[in-house]
């Protein structure tokens, strides 16, 4: 498994009212969005936008990051070599397949490995 990048995860209440100001400061076009799981996501250069009410947000908010992954399937092993856990998944979702994993000391980070026809660095 091979770490390709890392997008920080933004957390707001309305996504059409936070892109237009993260547009001009990354000077990136959204190259991604979609609605998922009662929320709304958008990638919008190096940062994962995640939009919703506080109760739709309540379940992400304990992820601190996504990184986008070659491969899912030496992730467990990775974690129980180093002391940290898989807390979900493997799953599949609308860009391939994720899984959120606790890290020794305590972060915790999304994984997502992009379905084939799905463009990884799109946005």
């Amino acid at each position: 498994m091979k770490a390709l990048v890392t997008l920080a995860r933004v957390y707001v209440d309305d996504l059409d009212a936070a892109l237009p100001t993260l547009r001009e400061l990354t000077g990136e076009e959204v190259g991604l969005r979609f609605p998922y799981a009662g929320v709304e996501v958008a990638r919008i250069g190096g940062l994962l936008v995640v939009a919703g009410d506080d109760e739709a947000l309540a379940p992400f908010r304990r992820v601190q990051a996504t990184v986008l992954v070659d491969d899912l399937d030496g992730l467990g092993q990775l974690l129980r070599d180093h002391g940290g856990e898989l807390l979900d998944g493997p799953n599949e979702v609308p860009t391939g397949r994720n899984a959120t994993a606790r890290h020794p000391g305590g972060a915790v980070f999304e994984y997502v490995e992009f379905a084939k026809d799905r463009p990884v660095f799109a946005g």
